[in-house]
């Protein structure tokens, strides 16, 4: 079997949440993109999954060793369309905001609008 050493970054910034929706930004770099140049289809989903978090958060920071994190149980993906430059956004809304689970669905789009990953997550809510 062969051994391979893999690089990537992923950065982004939560640009805001709200009590109904978080929001972020991502600028498409070298360190996210796949063999063919587009967006690796994990970045994205790291990426949308991330401002559901925070969603859940209520916009709370996470730092390490906090006493409860909102774990995600499901995601479920739809990948749509693919980049390989520009700015994305994030935006993150609830489907149902429940005491114990809630479900987020995120969009990630490109600066034309268009709907790159369509990201449905259940979290066990952490307060």
């Amino acid at each position: 079997m062969a051994e391979h050493t893999l690089h990537g970054q992923i950065e982004m910034d939560i640009t805001g949440v709200s009590d109904q929706e978080a929001q972020g930004e991502m600028t498409v770099t070298r360190g996210i993109l796949n063999p063919f140049g587009t967006i690796h289809a994990g970045a994205l989903v790291w990426f949308a999954d991330v401002i559901a978090t925070n969603l859940v958060l209520g916009g709370e920071p996470v730092e390490e060793g906090m006493d409860s994190f909102p774990v995600a149980m499901t995601l479920n993906a739809q990948m749509l369309s693919n980049r390989s430059d520009g700015q994305l956004v994030a935006r993150a809304r609830w489907v149902k905001r429940g005491r114990r689970v809630s479900t987020v669905r995120t969009e990630v789009l490109d600066a034309e609008g268009r709907v790159l990953l369509d990201l449905t997550s259940t979290h066990i809510n952490a307060r």
